[in-house]
């Protein structure tokens, strides 16, 4: 790779069955918001909060796997834990501390998308 060329923004697109309820979760768990759509019924949207975005992209027949599909640095990963925790979001995998120097925990979208969310400590 050239070291002039500077990588700037990426984006994960997600797949998901229901666009509406998938903005709805993320909108809820994260606060992001719908900057984009595009199609009629609405087929892409584009979410942003600070400085994170993702996309979600419909497939109607999509199912999660057992890969997580994007990573999410946060402030506050025990905060964003007790959040989802009351929003009954299904955890994958619990808050903790890694040797690794991450508080990290795994949730799973609607649609079963993984979304691993770290603080690092």
């Amino acid at each position: 790779m050239e070291p002039s060329i500077r990588l700037g923004r990426i984006a994960p697109t997600i797949p998901v069955s229901d666009i509406g309820r998938a903005l709805n979760f993320y909108s809820e768990v994260f606060g992001l918001q719908s900057v984009f759509q595009n199609g009629n019924p609405v087929g892409f949207v584009i979410l942003k909060r600070d400085d994170a975005e993702l996309h979600l992209t419909l497939a109607p027949q999509h199912k999660g796997s057992s890969s997580n599909v994007a990573h999410l640095m946060v402030s506050d990963a025990s905060a964003l834990y007790d959040r989802c925790e009351r929003l009954n979001v299904r955890i994958i995998k619990k808050l903790r501390d890694h040797d690794y120097g991450l508080r990290a925990f795994v949730i799973a979208d609607p649609d079963g998308n993984r979304i691993d969310i770290g603080q690092k400590i």
